[in-house]
């Protein structure tokens, strides 16, 4: 009973600390986009929404994460942006379209 307590504690430790590291990554993208492009990120937030299994490009299982995030184009409205990663990696990075100035 001790062990599997234990390794519960063990696994939510771990699960903590990937998910944080997961999220200080996204937030680093979201940031780096709207920089390149000219954008204000709102709220300097992540926001994770989906969280399941799936495999990366070398077939391994991981957890992968989508998040949102908010960002400003002209400093009075908010657009939408995702950012989904696969354990660490970025498999895709959108945001909504917005006026070029």
């Amino acid at each position: 009973m001790e062990s599997a307590l234990l390794v519960l504690f063990a696994f939510l430790g771990w699960y903590w600390y990937d998910s944080m590291r997961a999220r200080e990554r996204a937030l680093g993208l979201s940031r780096a986009a709207c920089a390149r492009d000219g954008l204000q990120l709102l709220d300097d937030t992540v926001q994770c929404v989906r969280l399941r299994f799936a495999r990366d490009k070398n077939g391994r299982l991981r957890l992968q994460r989508t998040y949102r995030f908010e960002f400003s184009d002209t400093g009075f409205n908010r657009r939408g942006g995702s950012i989904v990663l696969c354990g660490t990696q970025v498999e895709s990075l959108y945001l909504e379209p917005f006026l070029v100035q």
